[in-house]
């Protein structure tokens, strides 16, 4: 397999990511069966978000991450490398009347540009299949968050062994990519989806990376019969 290096997949996600910004909510809404705002709204009870907190959304896309914790009151820095996506998040919060608690920044998640202890929490939702590298990712969360912040990832899990398996993995290699066709999606953006759920991590390997970095207490959730994931792991106090 030929190296492709870190800057290379960034480039070649924001491009795909631009592609399909303009129909990115409603495909999500399609595929996941209408189930994946309630999975953002279950992650977000478990970052705990208070008012005057402040909270890191990482891979934001279209903030509808971010809304949901600034509806709660917290204050909400959304972290994306899309400027296409970002603008999109910008209007929503907009829309919403929430902009005084949101700021919206272009960055890369493997480089973090934010002090050491910065953030009581933060959240990603679907973008580790995204990243180049979960453990870099893990280690540079758990620097810019405070001495007993959390971290709360919710992610589409790889089909599971058992009864369920065959319909999961006949959904996501044959269904999404119809969907997403059907919505207005570029072809190689919904054939890159199933692929990207399919041959990712396992949760019990994702806790092992979240644990390899220094991550504590990691507990995980499963939700819509296995089809995702929340991940939830600690920085421990000094």
């Amino acid at each position: 397999m030929p190296y492709i290096s870190e800057a290379a997949q960034a480039k070649g996600m924001r491009r795909m990511f631009a592609q399909v910004a303009s129909n990115y909510d409603r495909i999500n809404r399609a595929i996941s069966l209408g189930q994946d705002q309630a999975w953002r709204q279950f992650a977000c009870r478990l970052a705990q978000p208070k008012a005057g907190g402040l909270i890191l959304d990482i891979a934001t896309g279209t903030a509808d991450m971010a809304t949901i914790l600034a509806q709660r009151g917290t204050r909400v820095v959304g972290l994306d490398l899309c400027s296409d996506m970002l603008e999109l998040g910008r209007a929503k919060v907009q829309k919403a009347g929430l902009e005084a608690r949101t700021t919206f920044l272009l960055g890369d998640a493997l480089n973090l540009p934010f002090p050491d202890d910065t953030f009581d929490a933060a959240i990603t939702s679907f973008a580790l299949r995204n990243m180049g590298k979960l453990s870099l990712l893990f280690a540079e969360v758990r620097r810019v968050l405070r001495p007993g912040g959390r971290l709360v990832s919710l992610e589409l899990a790889p089909p599971q062994q058992g009864l369920t398996s065959m319909a999961h993995r006949f959904y996501l290699s044959r269904v999404v990519p119809v969907i997403g066709s059907w919505l207005g999606g570029p072809k190689g953006a919904y054939a890159y989806l199933p692929r990207s759920i399919i041959n990712f991590h396992t949760p019990e390997a994702i806790k092992g990376i979240m644990v390899g970095v220094g991550l504590r207490q990691v507990a995980g959730y499963r939700l819509g019969l296995g089809a995702a994931m929340v991940h939830v792991a600690l920085k421990q106090p000094s």
